[in-house]
């Protein structure tokens, strides 16, 4: 039932004169077919839509645009007041709107825990908001009303809070009755723990999706059998698109041999056709995965070419849009060199996917009180992908998202996935202190990037700023050719992790790197000069430690002269969780010698009070 009155419309402003026959004719007239019951009241109606997608279409085509008997409807969904709580739905966002702006704007009415973008066949994107408390999003709904972005105005709705009117089961069931416990990501799963789902995802020409399911769906049922995996082939994304999506659940191996037996089902389809002489394998991979297959100067690809045969292409970064933030690997060589190339891609990419969740497991260890909403922090999309179902609120219709899996809840390690490539496992870390040390960040930009850190009359920096609760400054430069620029950022741990993420995913996006490199950014901290000494260690032990654990080089300069403070600088240089867990145990070592400094210094007096 959740699931119904969560597309359950409200038409409102109707003529006495409607009629629920008057009511269907008009929603069929506008290709808004009506699949259940009108309940008509005097002057308003409710009807059920199937799922989000259609009830958006039904609002955004009807409501205040068409008249019924002389009076224009209005159509909304149906939320009773029990339910309005910290849920909303903003439309009409333009689609070439930068996440971090959106971001920004939803941040100054307060804590998002949550966001997931709907996918809709809507020429504007949308996006479910859910805020820590109902008070800010009753004042979001308020604020955001008909804001106006270029030639763009907001549209607004609450959405049911399912979690105010009925706690979800501790078993989620999927169809056929079975709960997620005894069906997990592969046939014949058990409540043991198991390895991360990280699926495939291709893209196949349209013209071949009817051969690859087959005459009432045998072929497609042959395929999970053998293979045991869960296929889902997204006909109904981007009608009229030449290529539709397929992500396929599985292990390892069973992903590699669905992707085989999918190659030969098009070649032989293309060869009884002769539409095509050979058909290339197309991956489809986030992009923050993307680097790290390309590989230091694309050796990882060239590897892979010579390895299999094949030609390897990879979209441009310039593809990237509000609605997909995957990058195409291309492959093209026979459909057994395509094959064993897909083995080899996959396993560069679930590599990186797990190597991120350490990291993140890693940060949320590390920074006392981290919520790992503030994942919510890369430009490139990194976070703002659609969500699976979540730890609050039902799953959007988002067949984009590779990490989705209908009928599960999101739980460990999956939650920490979900805020790294969907929507944030909401509130997995309270915070836990009031007043957090303040930190001072020293990060290294190229030049060349500074006016996009600042952005038109200085919008995007106040942005940034704001968002992650952070002081930001650019410092001058110290020379006319000077290479690099100095941004001066100061705020508690958290805040430093949502600022310096959103600059390594600015130049990023921004094209400021290669696109076969990670960008890498040197950051300098300071520290007490009596603890220069433990950071290094004894024959530099620790700090080789460090590097170990982190992947980032750290550099502690001999023979510096204390500043003022008494402090000295620690050089960082790494990508964006390299850094941030090296800056995280740098301050640790730190804190515990400052706490053995003040014990001394406890017993000293302590000492010399008894003589």
């Amino acid at each position: 039932m959740r699931r119904r009155r969560m597309n359950q419309l409200y038409i409102g402003n109707l003529s006495p004169a409607a009629t629920a026959q008057d009511l269907r004719q008009l929603f069929g007239e506008r290709q808004l077919p009506l699949p259940g019951q009108v309940l008509l009241k005097s002057g308003y109606a409710f009807v059920d839509y199937p799922d989000q997608n259609w009830a958006i279409r039904a609002i955004e085509t009807l409501s205040g645009k068409v008249e019924l008997h002389g009076k224009v409807m209005e159509v909304d969904y149906s939320v009773p007041k029990k339910l309005r709580s910290r849920k909303i739905q903003i439309r009409n966002i333009p689609p070439h709107l930068q996440w971090e702006v959106l971001d920004g704007l939803l941040a100054q009415y307060g804590t998002v825990e949550n966001v997931e973008q709907v996918n809709t066949d809507t020429e504007t994107a949308v996006v479910n908001v859910t805020y820590a408390t109902k008070e800010e999003a009753k004042v979001a709904i308020e604020k955001l009303s008909d804001h106006q972005f270029e030639n763009y105005s907001f549209k607004i709705s609450y959405i049911p809070d399912e979690e105010v009117s009925s706690p979800p089961p501790p078993q989620r069931s999927r169809r056929g009755g079975h709960s997620s416990r005894e069906r997990g990501s592969s046939p014949g799963g058990s409540s043991q723990p198991k390895q991360l789902d990280f699926p495939l995802r291709m893209l196949v020409p349209t013209q071949f999706v009817g051969a690859i399911i087959g005459k009432e769906g045998l072929t497609i049922k042959n395929l999970t059998k053998q293979t045991q995996s869960k296929v889902d082939i997204h006909r109904k994304e981007n009608a009229g698109a030449a290529e539709k999506p397929i992500t396929i659940h599985a292990t390892p191996e069973g992903c590699s041999e669905a992707c085989r037996m999918i190659l030969d089902i098009m070649q032989k389809e293309a060869d009884e056709t002769k539409s095509a002489e050979e058909i290339p394998l197309k991956i489809l991979a986030h992009n923050s995965l993307v680097g790290r297959l390309i590989g230091k100067e694309g050796r990882n690809l060239k590897k892979i070419e010579q390895d299999t045969g094949t030609k390897i292409t990879i979209s441009p970064l310039q593809d990237l849009t509000i609605y997909n933030p995957e990058r195409t690997i291309t492959v093209k060589g026979s459909t057994e060199a395509c094959s064993n190339a897909e083995v080899e891609i996959m396993k560069k990419l679930r590599e990186a996917y797990e190597n991120d969740v350490v990291a993140v497991n890693q940060q949320a260890n590390l920074i006392p009180g981290l919520n790992l909403s503030a994942l919510g922090i890369f430009s490139t999309g990194l976070s703002m992908l659609p969500s699976s179902p979540g730890a609050r609120g039902a799953a959007a219709a988002t067949p984009y998202h590779p990490f989705a899996q209908s009928g599960r809840r999101r739980t460990g390690s999956s939650a920490y996935l979900s805020s790294l490539y969907g929507a944030p496992a909401a509130g997995a870390f309270p915070h836990q202190h009031p007043l957090p040390e303040q930190e001072v960040v020293n990060l290294f930009i190229p030049t060349q990037a500074v006016g996009a850190i600042i952005g038109k009359k200085g919008q995007h920096i106040k942005q940034l700023a704001r968002f992650a609760g952070a002081s930001i400054k650019i410092a001058p430069a110290e020379a006319p050719d000077a290479s690099e620029r100095m941004v001066i950022i100061t705020g508690p741990p958290e805040a430093q992790f949502k600022a310096q993420g959103r600059i390594f995913g600015k130049l990023k996006e921004e094209n400021f790197f290669n696109p076969k490199e990670e960008v890498k950014l040197e950051a300098h901290i300071k520290v007490p000069s009596f603890a220069a000494g433990r950071v290094i260690g004894k024959g530099g032990k620790t700090v080789n430690e460090l590097q170990n654990l982190t992947s980032a080089e750290v550099i502690v300069p001999r023979d510096q002269t204390p500043d003022e403070n008494e402090e000295v600088i620690v050089k960082i240089i790494g990508h964006f969780f390299a850094s941030q867990t090296a800056q995280r145990k740098i301050r640790e070592i730190v804190q515990q010698v400052k706490q053995q400094e003040h014990k001394h210094a406890q017993g000293a007096a302590a000492s010399q009070h008894s003589k």
